[in-house]
């Protein structure tokens, strides 16, 4: 599961996962395209880094890439290393780093965002792929992470 989390992880993060097109409607000019984007997560960091919004944009990797990719690394070598010492400690610190990940906190930005434009003629807004593939990646890695069991040497 730890795995399939990880293969969903990566089209979550690259592909495309909300477009917004904002437009308007003049009576004599017609229909009008102010703003038209379509941005995956990785694209989001990169251009809020051009913006000048580091922080902003370094919060999203830390919290939505590299959080994840720390956490499931550390639960495949809990799991390939049966009888490694400090399997516990690992659990605990992977607990506790899967509290700061927010990648489920992210889903469901991205989908108040996308709610909130559909109540507006002139915003137009559309989840792509990466938004699935995102949720697909944050329900697999939570339910494989309940599911293990650390007790000693057991997983």
């Amino acid at each position: 599961m730890i795995i399939g989390s990880l293969a969903c992880l990566y089209p979550g993060l690259t592909e495309p996962i909300l477009s917004i097109n904002i437009g308007v409607d003049l009576p004599i000019v017609g229909s009008l395209n102010l703003h038209d984007t379509k941005q995956s997560i990785l694209g989001t960091i990169e251009t809020l880094w051009k913006n000048n919004n580091a922080l902003v944009a370094f919060l999203i990797l830390l919290f939505s890439v590299i959080v994840p990719i720390i956490k499931a690394i550390i639960l495949l070598t809990i799991l390939i290393f049966k009888n490694m010492k400090g399997k516990v400690g690992l659990h605990r610190f992977v607990s506790v780093i899967g509290k700061w990940s927010m990648a489920d906190v992210f889903v469901v930005g991205i989908l108040l965002a996308f709610l909130a434009t559909r109540s507006d003629d002139n915003i137009h807004a559309q989840l792509h792929d990466g938004f699935y593939w995102f949720l697909a990646y944050c329900v697999i890695s939570i339910i494989s992470f309940q599911i293990m069991k650390v007790e000693g040497n057991e997983v």
